[in-house]
């Protein structure tokens, strides 16, 4: 049978003795390739270095120069219970990023605080990362209490300024303190001679009370979809799913849907590249899927099962560590990246922003500095797939990005009610329980030759929307395309008639917009709107309505003050010709349309 493994990281401040508690514990198990402990000594007795363990397990050379630790180094060793894979995680605070990336793999967590030195700043940083990343096993060791000659007092007092520090933070619950001397060897794999007034547990026995999380395959159904392929020039007419399932299992005939588009339908085929089909699969593996309808999906989106789909919304809460140069400020736009996803993002409230280097330390702030951690809530330009963190880490942990840089980590702890949660229902609903006739929408974009699609024109009238709506229009007819003008006076006119102004009307035109433009969608059109009752302010909830085709905006606004998102922003000056390319070439780079 095969022995069970976990994860563990180690963390703590810089130089106090994460990458010595490694080595020796290697050391102590047995673990290291013959030979190496010495060759390791007498390379220290030739250059005159006085040995450390920690050597054991800094592999690279600048480390060892530097004696810090640059990467998140893995090794392993094994005891009577179980395997560990142990990650040793830098401690220096300009390496903060790469502590993060070796925490978000781990089960477990040990945190080393320096007997000598005491609690540190990036002691108390490490353990709201710890909490952040919802890492709720761990056991913090004292180290090098030799230094301190053993004193119990002293321990105790390290003990509760730092169980007094995470109880502030929440979320962390130590299993134990456990006072140790790695580099002699105390309370590691053996008992100390040196503290007999420390009744608890050693290290390694410590560890093999973690309990092991459970499998993710027991857990909901999560593939995001990293990539879509078809092979037609191979004479091969599959259209093939790529991702990797982050948790779950799913087989052949199994009914699903995808997020958040709610395209259904059910798996065809499980692939596999130069290797026999599988009739069912699970987590841990990238894999491909063939569906019993040719649905057209994008990267980003989640496959799960139909009883059990993730959060869709442009709100929620989260928990974030900043590491950028520049502050994280609200009314910015920046890159969020979660699972296969990529959406713009902005601030919509800082709720609280902490200096993880300090016990309590919650600050009055209207921005996140550098190594600042703050709970607040985001909002993306489009709704997006996700999940909470204690639900599925894959798909509820994110990072930001800032230009080209990831300057943010963080991870989703609530889903945040927005302005088009209803008509998102109200959508999902409809989609469920759509009675579909006897074309599909794949067989309709194969015999018109391209997908459907809504080009939308927003801006105030008499800004030449109709001349740029129609050019379209005419454009893709002449082209051989199914192509229809959705005017809203019309919508006015006709099933909006009966409809008296109050406070709620205008929800209720949108609804009655898009509904419309939904059936006209499903006939494989490409719907080109004007509207002056429907602008940019309503786009997400249009959005919301029709979130199983894709819309295109153009903003149509002579002044340039509009900082709304759309694809092409014109001022109504710009020729009709050049004003079509550009649509033709959205449609094209989107797959409306064939290049």
């Amino acid at each position: 049978m095969a022995r069970e493994q976990m994860n563990i990281v180690i963390v703590g401040h810089v130089d106090h003795g994460k990458s010595t508690v490694v080595g020796r514990l290697l050391a102590d198990t047995h673990s290291l390739p013959q030979g190496k402990l010495d060759s390791v000594k007498k390379e220290c007795e030739r250059t005159g270095k006085p040995f450390e363990y920690a050597f054991l397990l800094d592999a690279l050379s600048d480390e060892q120069e530097q004696g810090i630790t640059i990467d998140t180094a893995r090794s392993f060793f094994k005891t009577a219970k179980r395997d560990y894979i142990i990650i040793d995680a830098p401690g220096h605070i300009e390496f903060l990023k790469n502590m993060i990336s070796g925490a978000a793999r781990a089960e477990a967590a040990t945190l080393v605080i320096d007997a000598n030195e005491g609690v540190r700043e990036n002691s108390r940083r490490h353990g709201t990362i710890l909490s952040m990343l919802g890492i709720k096993q761990v056991i913090i060791t004292i180290n090098k209490m030799d230094l301190v000659k053993y004193s119990q007092s002293h321990f105790e007092k390290i003990e509760k300024e730092y169980r007094k520090f995470l109880a502030e933070i929440g979320q962390v619950r130590p299993l134990c303190f456990i006072p140790i001397s790695a580099f002699h060897g105390d309370n590691l794999a053996t008992r100390s001679k040196s503290m007999p007034w420390y009744k608890g547990p050693t290290l390694l026995e410590s560890l093999d009370t973690f309990e092991k999380t459970p499998p993710k395959s027991d857990l909901a159904l999560r593939l995001p979809v990293q990539a879509v392929y078809k092979f037609t020039n191979h004479g091969d007419d599959r259209r093939i799913i790529a991702g990797r399932i982050e948790s779950g299992r799913v087989k052949v005939g199994d009914k699903i849907i995808f997020s958040p588009s709610n395209k259904r339908c059910a798996i065809k085929s499980i692939e596999a590249f130069n290797a026999p089909k599988h009739l069912k699969i699970e987590s841990g593996w990238s894999t491909g899927v063939t569906l019993t309808e040719e649905v057209f999906v994008t990267r980003g989106e989640i496959l799960s099962h139909e009883l059990n789909t993730p959060n869709v919304s442009t709100r929620f809460r989260a928990n974030l560590i900043w590491l950028g140069k520049k502050p994280f400020v609200p009314k910015q736009e920046y890159k969020i990246k979660i699972h296969t996803q990529s959406q713009i993002v902005r601030i919509h409230t800082i709720l609280k922003v902490m200096d993880g280097s300090e016990t309590g330390s919650v600050l009055k702030k209207n921005q996140v500095d550098r190594h600042d951690v703050a709970e607040l809530i985001l909002e993306t330009r489009q709704p997006i797939a996700f999940d909470l963190i204690g639900d599925c880490d894959a798909t509820g942990r994110f990072v930001i990005v800032d230009g080209y840089d990831i300057a943010g980590g963080g991870i989703i702890t609530a889903v945040e009610k927005d302005d088009q949660e209803d008509f998102r229902a109200e959508a999902k609903l409809r989609e469920f329980n759509w009675i579909s006739g006897g074309v599909s929408l794949e067989s309709r974009s194969k015999r018109l030759g391209h997908r459907a699609a809504l080009v939308m024109f927003v801006g105030k009238a008499g800004v030449g929307k109709h001349k740029y709506a129609r050019s379209i229009e005419r454009d893709l007819f002449a082209k051989g395309m199914s192509s229809y003008m959705l005017d809203g006076t019309n919508i006015l006119l006709g099933i909006d008639a009966d409809l008296v102004w109050i406070e709620s009307t205008q929800r209720e035109l949108v609804r009655r917009f898009a509904e419309v433009a939904r059936i006209l969608l499903d006939t494989g059109h490409i719907v080109v709107s004007t509207t002056n009752a429907i602008g940019l302010a309503d786009f997400a909830e249009v959005q919301a309505l029709i979130p199983n085709f894709p819309i295109f905006i153009i903003d149509v606004d002579p002044s340039k003050q509009s900082i709304a998102p759309s694809n092409i922003q014109l001022t109504g000056k710009e020729p009709e010709m050049e004003v079509t390319q550009k649509i033709l070439d959205i449609l094209k780079e989107n797959q409306i349309l064939e290049s």
